[in-house]
């Protein structure tokens, strides 16, 4: 599937509407504080579980990362993803918060899915992660999907164990996106909805994408190049996010945090919402 992107494709509408300066910036204090005061209500579940999963490269670490500037209001160092162990392995990110307090929300950054049957993770594994059957720190194997045998299997999830949303992560500047790595992403929605996981999806890098949005990030808005990009993902238009992950910025910049702020505000009522039906 072959996409094409022009500097001049930035017309019409998409999500929103483009808001005044002032009200974004009130939106975005609004939703940063509550993110920061979000507690799961339910005593036997501690924190609210997020699976971040997509194509090998789509920015899922990057986005965990930019969470962790926003919320604690400053540049932060990243957690750097080693190619022989976080990229395989099936790994917990917790926030930390300015307060020194670990905030209540879990992102597991799984391994990326690549073309084939031999290669990145099977989606058969990331079934099992939704029903909290995969242990923390499990090294996923790219010939075989976990077994009940595997040292790294849970065979008695825990509520915090389990996924309460689930958030397919894709790149707006990816040219193309083989059959085979579709099939297992359909598979995966598929399971999530039998199990009535909500889901959500974030469109990364849209800056590299589109001339305009790296002009001015709030063109994103207005990007007809990024409505057809995430038609084909199978998940509602109003569950689909635009994201800038921070990467080169050296200082906070209010357009990146408002389009994160509210990414991670949805994903927070999307997982509070199925946590209330536990």
């Amino acid at each position: 599937m072959e996409f094409a992107c022009s500097p001049c494709a930035c017309v019409g509408s998409l999500w929103v509407l483009r808001l005044p300066s002032t009200v974004q910036k009130h939106d975005c204090q609004m939703n940063l504080q509550y993110v920061q005061e979000y507690k799961p209500e339910k005593d036997d579940i501690r924190y609210l579980r997020v699976l971040l999963y997509g194509p090998v490269g789509s920015g899922k670490s990057s986005f965990i990362n930019s969470v962790s500037n926003v919320i604690r209001g400053r540049m932060t160092i990243p957690a750097l993803a080693s190619a022989m162990t976080s990229d395989q392995s099936f790994t917990k990110r917790s926030i930390l918060l300015y307060t020194k307090t670990f905030y209540p929300l879990v992102f597991n950054d799984i391994m990326g899915l690549e073309d084939g049957t031999d290669r990145g993770v099977h989606a058969d594994d990331i079934k099992l992660a939704l029903k909290g059957h995969v242990k923390e720190g499990h090294k996923f194997n790219p010939v075989a999907p976990i077994s009940q045998n595997d040292p790294g299997y849970n065979p008695t999830p825990s509520a915090d164990d389990k996924v309460h949303v689930l958030v397919c992560v894709m790149s707006a500047n990816t040219p193309q996106m083989n059959s085979s790595v579709l099939e297992k992403m359909k598979s995966i929605r598929e399971a999530a909805s039998d199990l009535g996981i909500p889901q959500m999806a974030m469109m990364t890098h849209i800056d590299e994408a589109c001339g305009e949005i790296e002009k001015e990030l709030k063109n994103v808005y207005k990007s007809k190049y990024l409505k057809k990009k995430v038609s084909f993902m199978g998940i509602p238009m109003n569950c689909i996010f635009p994201v800038k992950n921070y990467s080169e910025e050296i200082d906070l910049n209010d357009d990146v945090d408002a389009l994160v702020l509210s990414a991670l505000r949805n994903m927070i009522n999307f997982g509070d919402d199925f946590i209330e039906k536990i």
